[in-house]
């Protein structure tokens, strides 16, 4: 006789935590109960940034109850996310999900806050949302929303599908009533460059700007379909955007080939590799395109 398709779903979730349990960690990183972690690679912990509070003497609790010590080696307050180096490679990496997470999916949070083993949250995905200001200095450029419980010390965990596999980190250091997820696409980009670098650069132009409307004359210069720039209305003292030739009046539609439509896609592309570097913007100047070099600035 078959097993009947709740026991066959139950056996499914319970199999996917186990799995998903090989490669989530306990952080002990802060002086209250500890918090979650993903195997990044086998000597790297990704985790959520607010729940690292040393630098140093990191305990990490393994999934087979090794204790391992481990030290920053990276962190992004902008997206409360902070990568750690074990003092040795002995973690089981993180199967990622082939494709991202869908809303109405079943999922399921993982956490390990305890000693005692992992512990699981079950839900759906109720939204995919992005680009989004964090609030903390930052961008996300996309993020996962469901109606898991996020219990305590469940933050730096996987949110997980019926395999086992990840779609995202887990927080809920962003204040705003509630965790999200922080889908695998954006995290491990983010995780890769603190790993390498210790940090996230982010830049800016120094410019004021509002919202306009392109004239569809302006889309045909941009050869493509664009309804909206940045109309420069003001320009910082010894600004990048200054230095670089941009002026006030001039639409910003574009960087590094790609449209800029509104505010917050240019905050997102204005990182990472771009910063320091000249890079093409596209500007409609009195209707015509033209394409200024700028130097990216740091803040």
């Amino acid at each position: 006789m078959s097993k009947n398709i709740f026991t066959e779903l139950s056996d499914a979730m319970a199999s996917a935590a186990e799995q998903a349990g090989k490669s989530t960690v306990l952080v002990d990183a802060r002086r209250r109960i500890p918090a979650s972690g993903i195997a990044f690679s086998k000597d790297m912990i990704l985790t959520a940034d607010h729940v690292v509070e040393r630098d140093e003497d990191i305990k990490i609790l393994l999934a087979d109850g090794t204790e391992v010590t481990a030290r920053l080696a990276g962190r992004d307050p902008g997206t409360d996310l902070a990568v750690l180096k074990l003092d040795s490679a002995s973690a089981t990496p993180a199967d990622l999900a082939k494709t991202p997470a869908r809303v109405g999916q079943f999922v399921l949070a993982i956490g390990r806050p305890s000693k005692r083993g992992i512990e699981s949250s079950f839900g759906t995905v109720n939204a995919i949302g992005g680009p989004v200001r964090t609030g903390r200095g930052g961008m996300l450029e996309s993020f996962i929303k469901t109606d898991v419980v996020s219990y305590p010390g469940f933050s730096g965990g996987p949110l997980i599908n019926g395999e086992g596999q990840v779609f995202g980190i887990n927080t809920s250091g962003f204040g705003s009533g509630g965790a999200i997820t922080i889908p695998v696409g954006v995290a491990w980009k983010v995780a890769e460059i603190l790993a390498k670098h210790g940090k996230i650069k982010r830049g800016y132009l120094g410019i004021r700007s509002q919202t306009v409307n392109i004239p569809e004359e302006s889309q045909k210069q941009l050869k493509r379909k664009q309804e909206t720039g940045l109309l420069i209305v003001g320009l910082e003292a010894d600004s990048p955007a200054g230095q670089g030739g941009l002026m006030i009046g001039d639409i910003l539609a574009g960087v590094n080939g790609e449209a800029i439509e509104h505010h917050d896609e240019l905050f997102a592309r204005l990182s990472g590799d771009v910063v320091g570097k000249s890079t093409p913007l596209d500007v409609l100047r009195g209707g015509k395109l033209e394409v200024v070099e700028v130097v990216v600035g740091e803040r």
